[in-house]
């Protein structure tokens, strides 16, 4: 059995920020239809403008495509290595594709790179129709994931985001959609891919729609999403000194307007916060003693960044707090929670960060836990 909540270890830090010369903008006055700001470590909504209007995602759908077929990966349902072949119903699509032909074979990786960085609307069938045997499964997958994301006011009805009235979301969600798919190795290598050879014969050559990869510094992701309705549409994200933002821009009219005011949103963000780092994702913060494993103790590492946002200038009191149990019980899974390290600023608690194993740890055997019985009785 698992003993609760053994030990809590208390770090504490006093510094004080040197205030940064010049204004912050508290009302940027974006022309967007609405926009959000997101700090990704916390989720602490940064900037508003009509961050909960309804609105149509167009293309930035594809992000939850992803999200739901690599999440299908690390599960081990399918494998990126895994042959999809092309159904009529999927080749039928049109707008941005990749001109599959019915019965045409490709790796499952190289799909979602065409959906990533070609938003090609055919691949995104494809790969919905492989993963949940339908593309209308694979939707209500969407949607269920998006729930438990917490983007709580979007509901989907295609894989691609081709119009549909009952195909919406709000900047807000699309934020918070935006932030999970930061924390996944693998969607951000697809995700910052500039260019890719879909094709050597006939040659198809795909750049990605994301402008914001060559023309903003730090910037390694998201989507782009337009149609005539929903207009121009960017989910971005970019990372500067520790701090990684999430920046969300709808119903854009001008010409490459998304990528003007989605700049204009992270140049806000960088110029007004400063993200304050106690731990980073991977960093070992402590040791959890194992119960009746092939290992006698496991490390507990930080599952995401772990730290907090503050305005420039603000001066900070940090205190992080570290519950671990005292000795867990094998067998025990890579990733397993072991224990949370919270991290509070002037007394307030500011971020909450699961502390997992860092590797798996086998249940030993009755001969492997009598050895070890016989050991520790005559102190060898």
């Amino acid at each position: 059995m698992k003993r609760k909540l053994a030990f809590t270890l208390i770090f504490t830090m006093l510094f004080s920020v040197m205030v940064v010369s010049g204004a912050y903008a508290v009302d940027l006055n974006l022309d967007v239809e609405s926009a959000a700001l997101m700090d990704a470590a916390t989720g602490k909504l940064l900037y508003d403008q009509d961050a909960h209007k309804k609105w149509y995602p167009a293309s930035m759908t594809k992000m939850m495509t992803l999200i739901v077929a690599l999440e299908a990966v690390e599960q081990g349902k399918v494998q990126l290595t895994d042959k999809v072949t092309a159904s009529e119903n999927a080749c039928s699509y049109g707008g941005s594709q990749v001109w599959l032909e019915p019965g045409e074979t490709f790796t499952l990786e190289k799909l979602l790179i065409a959906v990533a960085v070609g938003s090609a609307n055919d691949a995104s069938v494809a790969v919905a129709e492989y993963i949940g045997g339908t593309e209308e499964n694979f939707v209500d997958m969407m949607n269920k994931r998006a729930k438990e994301l917490g983007a709580k006011n979007t509901h989907f009805v295609n894989s691609h985001g081709l119009h549909d009235d009952d195909h919406y979301t709000t900047a807000y969600d699309m934020a918070v959609i935006g932030r999970h798919a930061t924390t996944m190795s693998k969607m951000m290598e697809i995700v910052s891919t500039e260019y890719y050879e879909f094709r050597a014969e006939p040659e198809l050559k795909l750049w990605n729609l994301n402008k914001l990869l060559w023309w903003y510094k730090g910037a390694d992701g998201l989507k782009t999403g337009t149609t005539s309705i929903a207009k121009r549409n960017l989910t971005a994200t970019a990372q500067r000194e520790g701090l990684r933002l999430v920046a969300v821009v709808m119903g854009v009219e001008k010409r490459n307007g998304h990528f003007s005011n989605a700049m204009n949103l992270l140049n806000y963000g960088f110029n007004t916060f400063k993200f304050h780092s106690t731990y980073s994702k991977g960093d070992k913060v402590g040791i959890v003693d194992v119960s009746k494993g092939l290992l006698e103790q496991i490390d507990a590492v930080a599952s995401d960044n772990v730290g907090f946002l503050s305005e420039k200038g603000e001066e900070v009191k940090v205190e992080t707090k570290v519950n671990l149990e005292q000795y867990v019980e094998a067998p025990i899974e890579a990733g397993q929670k072991l224990g949370e390290v919270v991290v509070y600023n002037q007394g307030e608690e500011v971020n909450r960060v699961d502390l997992v194993a860092a590797q798996a740890v086998e249940r030993a055997g009755f001969f492997h836990i009598l050895k070890k019985t016989f050991r520790n009785i005559l102190g060898k």
